[in-house]
């Protein structure tokens, strides 16, 4: 007993923190696009930061609670109803069996975060629960999430202390600012104008962007003599430069090794920023240095360990 859904929208997964350790052998560790927020719902509703949730993109669910539970959502701001009345993003509430929830077209932002206390009973495949949907492995079936799926709960009657008070008033933000970057590996294979360039112009999100990459049209990054590399590993965040020289961010989703230099690498706080971008967004990349990234890395583990503690007893 658990969610029955309805209708998933145009994308949904379950995911959670994600794969990792498999890069060797091919697998993408898949897992939240947007990690700040999942780590968020599970703390509302009293998981560990980054327990299976189900991410939507664009639109939320339309589902049926087959049991009682609590759950909470974040991320883009998808008009929730609850029994036909307005609910809250970024709070806790109780459903009943036969309860249905009721979401629209997200308001901004892109990508929507539904968790549920206790968790999702879903099978953990190579150590986690993350749908990876090129190799159909993990989540629900390996599959995005349709019609007439019901995801089970592991906890169907939880209770929780404080509910009046697990909400936060918190709205997707930060389009405006700057997505902030540490150049490098392979920066070196640049001009100082493609640098220039890189890092100053307005980029726009492209149609074709996807859980695997955040593609980008804007001015070309001039290279010095091409950007062919021998294949080297990709990290998350990763800005690709393909032989067009329209960048490419690499996100949940990408491969494992990449033959294109990567000009510099997005920092992990903003990756889940990135990750909130429609297409037709605009973004623009500023460069900091190594420890700037891990103080911002650092302080952004410090807050969520804080919210952890604040409704712990």
């Amino acid at each position: 007993m658990g969610l029955l859904i309805h209708s998933p929208g145009p994308l949904a997964t379950v995911q959670d923190d994600g794969r990792y350790g498999y890069m060797d052998r091919g697998f993408s560790p898949s897992g939240a696009m947007d990690k700040k927020s999942l780590a968020i719902a599970n703390i509302l509703v009293g998981n560990a930061p980054y327990e299976a949730a189900i991410e939507t993109t664009l639109t939320g669910l339309t589902a049926e609670f087959t049991s009682e539970a609590i759950f909470a959502i974040t991320g883009a701001d998808v008009l929730p109803e609850l029994n036909g009345e307005r609910i809250a993003m970024y709070a806790a509430y109780k459903a009943k069996a036969g309860d249905t929830l009721r979401c629209g077209a997200a308001r901004i932002g892109l990508r929507t975060y539904f968790a549920f206390a206790g968790g999702l009973d879903i099978p953990s495949v190579l150590k986690s629960k993350s749908t990876n949907l090129k190799c159909k492995l993990g989540g629900y079936q390996g599959s995005a999430l349709k019609a007439g799926d019901e995801i089970p709960f592991l906890c169907a009657r939880p209770v929780l202390r404080d509910m009046m008070m697990r909400g936060l008033d918190i709205e997707l933000s930060g389009f405006s600012e700057p997505i902030r970057v540490v150049m490098g590996p392979q920066n070196d294979y640049f001009t100082d104008d493609g640098i220039g360039t890189f890092l100053s112009s307005p980029y726009q999100v492209t149609m074709d962007s996807d859980r695997m990459g955040i593609k980008l049209d804007g001015p070309a990054v001039s290279s010095k003599a091409g950007v062919d590399i021998i294949s080297d590993g990709i990290p998350l965040g990763g800005i690709q430069i393909p032989s067009n020289g329209k960048p490419i961010i690499m996100m949940a989703d990408r491969q494992t090794t990449g033959g294109y230099a990567k000009i510099a690498t997005v920092i992990t706080a903003d990756v889940n920023r990135v990750a909130q971008f429609r297409p037709g967004d605009r973004l623009k990349f500023t460069k900091i240095s190594l420890k700037e990234a891990q103080d911002i890395y650092r302080y952004e583990a410090e807050c969520l360990k804080k919210l952890e503690k604040l409704w712990k007893k």
